[in-house]
């Protein structure tokens, strides 16, 4: 008896219609990768052929295993450098950032320009070993000022807040609470700036009234009396580095009557006054690279930047490349010099030298492979990068004979520029300005990296993370905006304010602002 066959499987149908055909998974093609540094441009290991298709974990990994093997494993993040002609266009990014894979991110690119053939030159860039989280929510509405908060500082440790506004009040904050810690009265006019000393130990605040106030933030009191000298309201102060005078630092107040005092604090008199300035002195950084005692940096509405030596107030250099006011200054840094011997660890140091000691550790970190930077940023729309003291970075083998002339100008503001900041690792330099857009630069060479939109009014101040991988925008459209650095997109937009945000500071997963609205707010993740 011959055997029966089964009979055939019937199709199945998806609503009538038979199922497609599988399809067959596209076979991953392999590259050629040279991985190299970003700091320096030396190539980390021999070019290694790998599939496209490995993820960007894997890709630290290997990179993790191709360096020496005296170094650490490193977070790593990946960029390919898009050439020239490829962008389309002045806003569009000058890099693609690797998020899921070289196949996925570079290849798969709409600008088309890399194929499997070409050796990918891809640079790593070390990441901060901690991670902080983006705000999310508001955890806290803190109202008590009776007029708009004109600025906010975190305290180095992270652990108080201080604010000023238009009240003629200093108000601290408790941030473990979130409670009003102590209010602090005496300005007889608005209250300009507020700036924490890098070791805690005091508050120093400027005033619409032309005092420079100093008050102890553990008791909410005055500490002596006001420091008097300017004949106009003052624009801004900044301490002594803690690497350079740990016990008693300096601090220097500039104003708008166009000079800028250094103030000793043991006697409480004004040591000496830098009058080179012919129009109101805007901003003044005290940096700590050029000298013994570091040097001022000043930007005035001379159209001038200014260089002096700190020690005796001696004249340096002058920049006169701006076409307008001078309004902002940073340098890559600013957040060493502002928190002092404070890091992620926690660590308190034990007595002043611990503190210098840690500081200068700190301070000579950034400066291995790139020397002190500063970015000026002015109403002309423009910005320049200048590097002023090459030979305080080990990395500069062959300083560049002409300091005053700068680095490089960043071009691309349609609108005064508010605002620049560098990130913590100094790799990035963020603009913001009156044409309601944030513009990333690279804080080594100033190439353009990204436009980043989304505000609809102007954005006033930027803050970065502690981790150099988040940045935070406070704008006249009355939100907060968080930006990532890898999509160059909005990674939370933090609506809340009913106006004009002024001012804004971001300290371990903490934001907080201020503004029109007189109150501050504090958000969280």
């Amino acid at each position: 008896m011959a055997t029966l066959l089964p009979p055939p499987k019937r199709q199945k149908l998806y609503h009538g219609v038979p199922e497609p055909p599988k399809e067959e998974p596209t076979p991953t093609p392999n590259i050629v990768v040279q991985f190299v540094s970003e700091d320096d441009g030396r190539a980390l290991a021999p070019a290694v052929n790998i599939p496209a298709n490995i993820t960007r974990e894997a890709l630290e990994l290997l990179v993790n295993k191709l360096s020496p093997e005296d170094e650490e494993p490193a977070p790593f993040s990946f960029h390919v450098t898009l050439p020239e002609d490829s962008k389309t266009g002045q806003s569009s990014p000058a890099r693609i950032v690797v998020t899921k894979s070289i196949e996925v991110d570079v290849l798969n690119h709409p600008s088309g320009h890399f194929t499997p053939e070409d050796i990918i030159v891809v640079h790593c860039a070390p990441q901060s070993v901690f991670r902080v989280r983006p705000a999310t929510r508001c955890s806290s509405t803190l109202s008590g000022h009776s007029s708009p908060i004109l600025c906010a500082s975190f305290s180095p440790t992270g652990k108080l807040l201080a604010t000023g506004s238009g009240d003629t009040n200093v108000r601290l904050w408790d941030l473990n609470t979130e409670t009003p810690s102590h209010t602090l009265s005496g300005h007889k006019g608005w209250v300009l700036c507020v700036e924490w000393e890098p070791m805690e130990r005091r508050l120093a605040s400027g005033g619409h009234d032309g005092h420079v106030r100093l008050w102890d933030p553990k008791t909410g009191k005055p500490l002596g009396d006001v420091l008097r000298g300017h004949s106009k309201w003052i624009t801004s102060l900044a301490w002594e580095p803690i690497h350079i005078n740990p016990s008693a630092p300096r601090l220097a107040s500039s104003s708008k009557d166009g000079t800028v005092r250094v103030w000793s604090l043991a006697t409480r008199r004004v040591e000496y006054t830098l009058g080179g300035h012919t129009a109101s002195v805007n901003v003044v950084k005290w940096g700590g690279a050029g000298g013994p005692c570091g040097v001022l940096y000043t930007a005035s509405s001379d159209r001038t930047v200014r260089v002096w030596d700190a020690e005796k107030g001696r004249p340096l250099h002058t920049l006169k490349d701006h076409a307008h006011w001078v309004t902002t200054l940073a340098l890559n840094t600013d957040f060493v010099l502002r928190t002092g011997p404070f890091d992620h660890t926690n660590k308190k140091p034990s007595s002043d030298e611990d503190a210098q000691q840690l500081a200068k550790a700190r301070y000579e970190n950034i400066l291995k492979t790139i020397p002190e930077v500063l970015v000026s940023g002015s109403d002309d729309h423009t910005l320049f990068l200048w590097s002023l003291f090459p030979s305080s970075s080990p990395a500069v083998t062959a300083p560049s004979t002409n300091v005053t002339k700068p680095v490089t100008r960043l071009t691309g503001h349609q609108r005064q520029v508010c605002h620049v900041a560098f990130s913590p690792d100094g790799r990035w330099a963020a603009s913001a300005s009156w044409d309601n857009s944030v513009r990333l630069w690279e804080g080594r060479t100033g190439k353009f990296v990204a436009t980043l939109r989304g505000h609809v009014g102007a954005v006033y101040r930027l803050a970065w993370s502690a981790d150099s991988r988040l940045l935070i925008s406070a704008s006249k459209d009355s939100t907060l905006k968080i930006w990532d650095l890898k999509t160059y997109k909005i990674k939370t937009d933090l609506p809340g304010h009913t106006d004009e945000v002024y001012c804004v500071d971001f300290v371990a997963d903490k934001v907080v602002s201020g503004g029109r609205d007189k109150v501050v707010k504090i958000w969280k993740n």
